[in-house]
């Protein structure tokens, strides 16, 4: 891997995870629509986005093949239908949050991602835990309790943004396929859903009808392309630099998004609230530094 590739891949991380930083702002701007209505548009027109980007670089004809060579294994469409509902799931509870102004909680879901999915490695894949990833786990435990005894709230928008983001990866690596030809599946198996839940309980307008203003009903239109740019963007980066150097970058993101609950939204941000995300940045700084030392032994014996 050369350095100009090297470059790049970093400067396309970066990006990603600024723009999945102030995603906030852009939800934030779709208040006038219903969550429900948010998410089945951008199902909806992220697929459109999908097969127009795959017509667009002439890959809709293997994409097709694809489709067919997915369509008798059954296992395979198991797993990315129910990677399709884990994500809207994921989606649906972010734009919730951030509606209802749990931009602090939603950070810290993301901040807590990669240790969920260590949990759900060592679960289902039965990878070993390191003894710095041990303790970073404990770390990261002993903050959400303390929260939830402090602060007298359970963490739940938290905890269910990491989980099923970390289910979700879990289900892609299971599948192993293309990035853009996954998010692709993955909207056209929910777009049909979206339709009917549209047609059926807001309307045939779509929810189109709520908005005030031409720029409402376009910033409506765009959530297919907000969505999908970024994680094409991701998988773009993720080929020229090593994963290790990816899942530091992603700490872009929930940094962003708590320093906007704070400061931008006026959130509150208690002690207990400091105390956990104390703990939770041990864990990661534990997580990150172990997953680093074995990458360079590894790097080292071959």
């Amino acid at each position: 891997m050369n350095n100009k590739n090297m470059k790049t891949g970093i400067m396309l991380g970066i990006i990603t995870y600024i723009l999945w930083g102030f995603f906030p702002i852009y939800w934030k701007l779709l208040d006038i629509y219903e969550p429900d209505v948010i998410l089945a548009n951008r199902i909806i027109w992220s697929c459109l986005f999908m097969v127009g980007y795959l017509l667009f670089t002439r890959k809709l004809r293997s994409f097709f093949s694809l489709c067919t060579t997915l369509l008798k294994d059954k296992q395979k469409m198991l797993y990315i239908t129910l990677a399709s509902i884990v994500i809207s799931a994921n989606w649906l509870i972010y734009i919730w949050a951030v509606h209802n102004d749990f931009v602090i909680q939603a950070s810290l879901g993301y901040y807590m991602n990669p240790l969920l999915s260590i949990v759900l490695g060592v679960l289902f894949l039965k990878e070993a835990l390191y003894p710095a990833q041990k303790v970073a786990l404990l770390f990261a435990s002993f903050g959400v309790i303390y929260l939830t005894v402090s602060y007298g709230v359970f963490p739940w928008i938290s905890i269910a943004l990491a989980l099923s983001f970390g289910l979700y990866g879990l289900l892609k690596k299971a599948v192993k396929l293309d990035s853009a030809y996954s998010l692709t599946v993955e909207t056209l198996l929910l777009t049909p859903i979206a339709l009917i839940y549209l047609c059926t309980f807001v309307g045939v307008d779509l929810g189109f009808a709520a908005s005030t203003s031409w720029t409402d009903t376009g910033l409506l239109l765009i959530s297919g392309v907000a969505t999908a740019v970024p994680l094409l963007l991701f998988g773009y980066a993720v080929t020229y630099i090593p994963l290790s150097l990816a899942g530091i970058l992603q700490y872009i993101a929930p940094t962003i998004m708590l320093l906007l609950g704070v400061f931008l939204y006026d959130e509150p941000f208690t002690s207990a609230h400091f105390v956990t995300f104390t703990c939770i940045w041990i864990a990661l700084i534990l997580f990150v530094s172990s997953t680093l030392r074995v990458h360079k032994v590894r790097k080292f014996t071959n």
